[in-house]
């Protein structure tokens, strides 16, 4: 039996595995990182972030979205197929994962790419693709093998026609229509990209709101946006049956009797954590449901010497968050005191068309809790770069508390949100609020001035309120 010692072991090489395993081994700790697919970077390189989000950005550029007012007019060939428009995915895939592969190599952390599984809570055993087994032992264990596609039973996806999330970028050509079931996050991003390219798009939901962690305000200017842009909700249903007569349509019957035909079904309906094939009992570890991980604030299992990190964890299995996660949990375990706990402020990025992003408190948590709070509002159209950019959608908004005017949560919806976002992150960090965007000044023309004008607004509402009380 060939068995190797190593002061860290991590299971997947995703955001999370990769971030863990080069933090140890930053500060001299012998690593060892096994990948069970053909090549490191988990969803977050090859299957899910990036890949969409460049299908995303393709899609905004062919079909002239972002050309607006310039009337830019461009005619997507029904006969497109993905990967004709997933060119540039392949060279920023191939760029990002060579990238990972530059910073282990150069910090000495052994790649083993085989499948990984528990023998007992410090032995791993590694299948390797030659079909050999090598056995791993180590002081400590970071559990980083992420997250797949839930595949509800009532779908057939041995049908072509019905995919997963990670199955939809291998299309073989642009649906004309497409039944996206589930309006969760990568819901709403895969249906607004389809839909700029042309494809007819119903969005299914159980549900009777658009993505209800959002601020309501940002929601319904999304929620109005996607429809413009010819999505269709279809609020409070599910789907009982689904029928593939060969050579026709998908037959969707929802609960209440109706039917969809479309082309195509991608169904949305969350993630499950790779698990199943890791012997967790043998490590003294009881996965929970759909195989999430329990972990403690330090991102410790059960068992204390083997930690988990970024989406077989769970909520909110992002690749920011995860790299994160995993840098936590390593420096944790080996008493590193680089980075002992998560920021206590984590942005959220949504890539649907237009992109929305937030940070903090939205008008609701902060009534729930009895916080009075003055709000900004900015848009785009009030703008000059968003004049130019020519998004008519597109606004920032800003909470403050009401009696020191601190800055508690950030809305943005439009173009480059997901960037605005971090100035007002960075405020919210050091404690910062209304004085700050007052006395700063942004370059011209510029999103970020949004922020100066979003706080102006909130301080005349204060001064009016103030005028009512005299």
């Amino acid at each position: 039996m060939s068995t190797k010692s190593y002061d860290l072991v991590v299971i997947g090489a995703g955001p999370a595995g990769i971030s863990g395993a080069v933090t140890a081994a930053v500060f001299g700790r012998s690593v060892a990182l096994i990948e069970r697919d053909p090549a490191i970077g988990g969803a977050g390189i090859n299957t899910g972030t990036i890949p969409s989000k460049t299908l995303r950005e393709t899609a905004l550029t062919l079909s002239g979205i972002r050309a607006r007012k310039l009337q830019v007019e461009m005619v997507l060939r029904q006969e497109t197929t993905i990967a004709d428009l997933m060119r540039h995915e392949r060279s920023v895939t191939d760029s990002a994962r060579n990238l990972q592969l530059h910073r282990l190599r150069h910090f000495d952390v052994d790649i083993l790419y085989g499948a990984a599984s528990f023998v007992d809570p410090n032995t791993v055993r590694v299948n390797l693709r030659g079909g050999s087994d090598l056995y791993l032992r180590a002081s400590k264990i970071l559990i980083a093998s992420g997250s797949s596609p839930y595949r509800p039973p009532e779908f057939p996806f041995d049908d072509p026609r019905i995919h997963d999330s990670n199955e939809i970028l291998d299309l073989g050509r642009i649906p004309k229509s497409l039944v996206v079931v589930g309006a969760g996050v990568i819901g709403c991003e895969y249906a607004c990209t389809f839909a700029a390219l042309g494809t007819r798009v119903w969005l299914l939901d159980a549900r009777d709101e658009l993505l209800s962690f959002l601020d309501r305000d940002i929601a319904h200017t999304l929620e109005a946006a996607m429809e413009r842009a010819g999505v269709e909700f279809v609020w409070k249903e599910k789907v009982e049956k689904c029928t593939t007569p060969a050579g026709e349509e998908v037959i969707l019957t929802l609960t209440s009797g109706r039917t969809i035909c479309a082309e195509g079904v991608l169904v949305a309906a969350g993630r499950s954590s790779n698990t199943d094939s890791l012997n967790l009992p043998a490590a003294g570890i009881t996965p929970g449901k759909r195989g999430v991980i329990t972990v403690d604030a330090n991102y410790r299992t059960e068992v204390p010497h083997i930690s988990a990190a970024g989406d077989v964890i769970g909520f909110p299995a992002l690749a920011s968050t995860s790299l994160e996660q995993a840098r936590v949990a390593v420096c944790h375990a080996f008493e590193l005191g680089f980075k002992n706990e998560l920021p206590h402020l984590l942005p959220t990025g949504i890539y649907t068309i237009p992109e929305v992003s937030m940070v903090g408190e939205t008008e609701q948590s902060l009534t729930e809790i009895g916080v009075e709070y003055l709000i900004g509002r900015a848009t785009y159209l009030d703008n000059p770069r968003g004049k130019i950019i020519g998004d008519d959608t597109g606004m920032l908004k800003l909470i403050f508390r009401a009696d020191d005017m601190k800055l508690l949560g950030v809305h943005a919806i439009g173009e480059q949100a997901t960037e605005l976002i971090h100035i007002g992150l960075v405020a919210m960090l050091t404690g910062s609020g209304a004085d700050l965007f007052n006395q700063a000044c942004f370059n011209y023309p510029t999103l970020g001035d949004l922020y100066k004008y979003a706080t102006y607004d909130a301080m005349l509402r204060r001064e009016m309120m103030r005028g009512g009380r005299d």
